[in-house]
């Protein structure tokens, strides 16, 4: 039998045969070990092997399926005959999947946020059992009961004990970065030496033995890392993932993968300096600006938060970041006054920049010229994305065709490219560049293949239904930039309809340094409704409200409706009545996510 490697792109074939490998071309740097093989009544010997290179990557083929990037077996069936099946890989950091039973307790203290949930999800995957509170229910809730947690509404010390069982107090005790400190369920696991964990530390314990892809920014960390996973995992890599939201596409529409190869692609986050906890091989940067107001006091001290968190990049890893943004290009600056960049050309013209003491590679992304990988020629799409022309080192490489619209998807779309031809770029080296450049267009072909498929994740410009005359979207935007992104991706998909934008700010913080910026940001909405401040974790010390921000905005009609429920009466009272078609987009991180279905709901009755 013979097996055809399209990727790591191994010269020429391997040769399968009974218990014998041999191989044709294939480069020293490779090595070939017989793993374990048996005999199957009429399907001939099935025969794994492990394909292993001086840099320690490893790979999986089965039959004649091409399993790219990382995957660390060769399984075959030889003398052919029967089917093919995959066989278990050796694990990376996850460790074995046969292990079933529980491997202790932990409680997290704010289970329903984003953050903690996909924390949860990912403990109970690998076999902990998980408990946890928080004030009110929330969505992400319900998964994790259904999968077998126990949820409280309300802290108490109460919640980490259980007598009933042989270990009557958690193992450890994980914390939200919104949690007080003089809270009942932390002073009570502090009284009995209970280890606690905030969310960076727990991340950085989780991930230890791992290869770490890190995906951080201001705004669009959680696109692209639901981007870059839904890729690998459809290029045949067997990821770990935690994502601050769900995913549809995922197997359980969930936010967090249990895998057992050696990636763990994540969510980094910057709030409460989170990301600083965890040392990636590779990392992406979609940009930098003020976003945490509560966190950060200013713009520099957020750039200090972003520089330190690429100094903990492993040595020899790769940053790939957004060349577009102006905040990642002042971080460049601050980075080579620590030690400045040092620049390699090949004679066709590829770079590398390779800076730091710890000689990390940058590589950016972006719709300008200075870019290493470029999106050119946006066009709108028959599906409501967008279709560009990639190119690399200003060689066209791909036409890629997106579901979702948007430059940021674009951008977002840019960064899972260049980080997945990052990934295979090391498998190719000690070969001549027309080699990589060839390897590189096979793994880039791949990626938009399923960047092709990707549909998006929620509360992202999700829709969330219709009536008559009225589509209902809803978003997650809460900052200035990111409702400017999905008003233009909004009004990109619906040219001639009317657009209708509900507004609830979140936090009093934000709003209070951001105002004059949400002042612009609305300019592609035909009207707008803002509500009541959303106040999440603050007390208004700012003397701010939703009514500054209405009779702020520049461009669109603004009104100024504090409550939810009267925004509700009003536009199912106006709805119904309008000549023509209506988006509704509500927007903002508080509870204003529960108001598209509830207008639907209204308007069937009315």
């Amino acid at each position: 039998m013979e097996v055809e490697i399209l990727f790591p792109s191994i010269p020429k074939v391997i040769n399968v045969h009974s218990h014998r490998i041999t191989s044709s071309n294939v480069s020293s740097k490779w090595e070939l070990e017989l793993i374990s093989g048996r005999r199957r009544m009429g399907s001939g010997s099935n025969l794994c092997y492990q394909l292993k290179q001086k840099k320690d990557y490893t790979y999986m083929l089965e039959g004649k399926r091409h399993w790219p990037v990382s995957l660390h077996r060769v399984s075959a069936i030889a003398n052919g005959g029967g089917s093919s099946s995959r066989e278990n890989g050796a694990t990376g950091g996850g460790g074995s999947s046969s292990e079933e039973e529980e491997k202790g307790w932990v409680h997290f203290v704010g289970i329903g946020g984003s953050g903690l949930s996909a924390l949860a999800m990912l403990a109970l995957k690998q076999g902990w059992k998980i408990s946890g509170s928080d004030i009110t229910w929330s969505n992400y809730m319900d998964a994790l009961e259904k999968a077998g947690a126990r949820l409280h509404i309300g802290h108490s010390s109460s919640h980490l004990q259980d007598k009933s069982k042989q270990c009557s107090v958690p193992n450890a005790v994980v914390v939200s970065s919104a949690i007080p400190q003089d809270n009942e369920e932390i002073t009570f696991a502090h009284s009995l030496c209970i280890p606690l964990y905030k969310r960076g530390s727990w991340i950085a314990k989780i991930t230890q033995g791992y290869n770490v892809i890190a995906v951080s920014g201001s705004h669009g960390k959680s696109t692209t890392t639901a981007m870059l996973a839904f890729v690998l995992c459809s290029l045949g890599d067997d990821i770990t993932a935690i994502i601050g939201a769900k995913i549809p596409q995922f197997p359980d529409g969930g936010n967090a993968i249990a895998g057992h190869g050696p990636h763990f692609v994540l969510e980094a986050d910057e709030y409460d300096e989170c990301f600083l906890g965890i040392s990636p091989s590779f990392a992406i940067i979609t940009n930098i600006e003020w976003e945490h107001l509560d966190i950060f006091q200013d713009e520099a001290s957020v750039q200090e938060a972003f520089r330190r968190f690429v100094m903990q990049i492993k040595p020899g890893g790769v940053l790939i970041a957004c060349g577009d943004s102006p905040g990642s290009r002042t971080l460049f600056g601050a980075l080579q006054q620590d030690k400045p960049a040092t620049y390699e050309f090949s004679n066709e013209g590829f770079r590398k920049c390779v800076y730091f003491n710890s000689g990390c590679r940058i590589i950016t992304y972006g719709l300008g010229n200075n870019n290493d990988w470029r999106a050119v020629s946006l066009m709108p799409n028959t599906k409501g994305g967008t279709d560009y022309v990639l190119l690399h080192a200003g060689i066209p490489m791909a036409k890629v065709s997106l579901h979702l619209s948007g430059a940021h998807n674009v951008l977002n779309s840019l960064a899972v490219i260049a980080l997945v031809a990052a990934l295979s770029a090391g498998q190719t080296n000690g070969y001549d560049v027309r080699y990589q450049l060839r390897t590189t267009q096979e793994v880039v072909k791949a990626t938009c293949k399923y960047l092709e498929k990707f549909t998006g994740i929620c509360r992202r410009f999700e829709f969330i239904g219709k009536t008559e005359n009225c589509y209902v979207y809803d978003d997650y935007a809460h900052h200035p930039n990111e409702v400017q992104a999905v008003l233009q991706a909004a009004r990109q998909r619906f040219v001639h309809r009317a657009l209708w934008v509900v507004f609830q700010p979140h936090t009093y913080s934000r709003l209070a340094g951001l105002l004059q910026e949400f002042a612009l940001a609305f300019k592609d909405a035909d009207r707008v409704i803002i509500t009541k401040v959303y106040a999440a974790r603050e007390q208004n010390i700012f003397n701010i409200s939703g009514k500054d921000l209405a009779s702020s905005i520049i461009g669109p009609s603004a009104d100024y409706i504090a409550e939810l429920e009267d925004v509700l009466d009003k536009l199912v009272r106006e709805i119904p009545s309008y000549q023509g078609e209506i988006i509704i987009l509500t927007l903002g991180a508080g509870d204003v996510t529960t108001l598209g279905p509830r207008i639907l709901d209204s308007l069937k009755l009315v």
